[in-house]
């Protein structure tokens, strides 16, 4: 008899977790890690971005490899979609707290604002950014990966760190979707 109720009782336990892992089925993770591979005009990828979620902030890595020598402003911008030519449709700068443009500028900075990219002779350039009190996912009202998504954008030109609203970085080259990983 014992032992009937020893089964009867893992049995019971047992359903009562499938029953309440059942309500978790539908319901996703909340990413920590995004990537991107950035593309110009033509298709052909240019540069590729990772980022993570990093205690209070957000990493950014930004990997150039085949941009002509220069230096270019780099942004994340709000929403995540590439349309070429012009990616306007990556709408404006990652800028929850509303803010103006530029680490120069007394009334900035946007969270999307990011460092300028070097591109050596080689046609390579990089860096790893933390962008301060940044959220990457979830329910709260800055997070990077919102309802619309989010895209790191590639510049013609070097970013001033001061001018509103895209540091007279000219031309967006360059653009990918950050897709949570």
């Amino acid at each position: 008899m014992k032992l009937i109720c020893t089964l009867a009782a893992a049995a019971i336990t047992l359903a009562g977790c499938a029953a309440s892992d059942s309500g978790t089925a539908g319901t996703a993770a909340v990413p920590t890690a995004a990537f991107a591979e950035i593309k110009g005009v033509d298709g052909r990828l240019l540069a590729r971005a990772g980022v993570r979620a990093a205690g209070h902030s957000v990493r950014i890595r930004l990997e150039a490899a085949g941009l002509a020598p220069g230096i270019y402003g780099a942004h994340v911008h709000a929403v995540g979609r590439c349309d070429p030519p012009a990616f306007a449709s990556a709408g404006p700068h990652w800028n929850p707290t509303a803010r103006q443009h530029g680490k120069d500028n007394p009334k900035g900075m946007h969270m999307g604002d990011l460092p300028n990219l070097v591109v050596g002779a080689d046609g390579r350039g990089r860096y790893e950014y933390a962008i301060a009190d940044g959220t990457l996912a979830g329910a709260a009202a800055d997070a990077l990966l919102d309802a619309d998504g989010a895209a790191v954008v590639i510049h013609a030109q070097a970013d001033d760190y001061r001018t509103d609203p895209s540091g007279n970085s000219g031309a967006r080259i360059a653009c990918g979707i950050l897709l949570p990983r």
